[in-house]
């Protein structure tokens, strides 16, 4: 890792990166990015559907049509508190539902979350700075900065790829592991950085899992 490299929060005048897939990413160089990805069975298809539709009519009845490809920079438009209402009734939910451990939760087995937090350290100093993760039953918590506007989602595909291919030799079977698409959003505060770091350290006692069941580790920066 270079000796310069910009390790820091979101800059809102430096350049960023956005890449449409089935989910929006931003990337910007240097800045920590909080990285959620979640395995295939993690969310059943029922809760899916329920917090979709839930979604839908809460934009509907806001004046925005959830089919629109620009969506979410209409609802950027909307006041804060309506933001803010959206962020808790939604994106807070999704984590809760991640935390009830729907699915097989088969990293829930030591030596599996092992080898992805064996895959998350490996390269942490080299092609990325890690600060923080958690591996729980169903999904992974990640605060992490990289040094090119592209790295982030290269790193991701790579962490899930060689983690999906170990775990599957491990339990000898073959097929999708980890949901296609993760979450992830850049960190726009010292604030909001130190308050994902809690959020990460307390996700297993708030998904109520004991010792063994879960992977944590922080950096002392």
């Amino acid at each position: 890792m270079p000796d310069d490299f910009p390790f820091r929060v979101f800059d809102p005048a430096d350049d960023v990166l956005h890449v449409e897939r089935k989910l929006p990413h931003w990337s910007q160089p240097g800045t920590i990015a909080f990285i959620t990805f979640r395995t295939w069975d993690s969310m059943p298809a029922a809760v899916v559907q329920r917090w979709v539709q839930e979604r839908s009519d809460w934009l509907h009845q806001h004046g925005i049509d959830s089919e629109s490809a620009n969506w979410r920079q209409q609802l950027e438009q909307l006041a804060s508190s309506l933001r803010q209402e959206f962020h808790r009734r939604f994106s807070q939910r999704w984590h809760e539902e991640l935390d009830a451990c729907h699915g097989t939760c088969v990293l829930r087995q030591s030596q599996l979350s092992q080898i992805v937090a064996n895959s998350l350290e490996h390269f942490d100093g080299d092609r990325y700075v890690l600060t923080d993760l958690v591996v729980m039953p169903n999904h992974v918590h990640v605060l992490a900065a990289f040094p090119n506007a592209d790295a982030l989602l290269t790193q991701c595909e790579s962490w899930k790829h060689y983690t999906a291919t170990q775990i599957n030799r491990q339990l000898a079977r073959k097929g999708r592991f980890w949901q296609q698409d993760g979450f992830d959003h850049l960190v726009r505060s010292v604030e909001k950085f130190e308050y994902l770091r809690l959020y990460i350290a307390r996700n297993p006692t708030k998904a109520n899992l004991g010792p063994g069941e879960f992977i944590h580790k922080s950096k002392v920066l």
